[in-house]
């Protein structure tokens, strides 16, 4: 298999078992784990649970030379990217990859946006957050001003101080950034 992967141009670390990856130091946390279900020493679930007690966020591809629907259920519920039945088809096993890779990718990126987001919202003082809560709730700018007891004139210039902090281009933009981390 880590020649078949190495072949199509990936970077592979090979370990003997689940416990030998455990074991080995950590690296750059790239990349996917192609696994199998039943190894020595450790099976595939046993694994996939130390994997996310450690911190590693590495989608999880799980092989078996058993599998029926009930075993891929429990993979999948237990956080499997894929599963795939033994014996393995080249081309689904590069394709599992690939889609694995492309997952991590757009996680990382969208990780790395509410990294970014929870930047800019950090910069916001108490009443900036006050009033994108405001916001948040549909509230027109009126009934902001009424609750915060200012002025619709001043919840303008809030608005207008939160979209340049915020670097939103429209208050649909704010929303959704505010939104992506959870709301205010």
């Amino acid at each position: 298999m880590g020649l078949t992967l190495a072949h199509a141009g990936y970077t592979c670390r090979l370990h003997n078992s689940a416990v030998a990856f455990l074991e080995a130091p950590a690296e750059d946390q790239a990349g996917c784990i192609v696994t199998g279900v039943r190894m020595p020493g450790m099976d595939g679930f046993e694994f996939q649970r130390r994997l996310k007690m450690l911190g590693v966020d590495l989608p999880v591809i799980m092989l078996t030379g058993h599998a029926d629907v009930s075993l891929t259920v429990s993979a999948l519920k237990a956080g499997a990217f894929d599963f795939i039945e033994k014996s393995i088809d080249t081309g689904k096993l590069l394709a599992a990859v690939a889609a694995a890779l492309e997952y991590r990718g757009k996680n990382d990126r969208r990780v790395a946006g509410i990294e970014k987001i929870q930047g800019y919202l950090s910069t916001l003082s108490t009443r900036e957050h006050e009033v994108l809560d405001g916001l948040l709730a549909g509230r027109p700018n009126k009934a902001i001003a009424r609750n915060l007891g200012i002025s619709p004139r001043t919840i303008e210039v809030y608005r207008a101080k939160l979209m340049l902090k915020m670097h939103a281009q429209s208050l649909s933009g704010l929303l959704r950034m505010a939104l992506a981390v959870g709301g205010e």
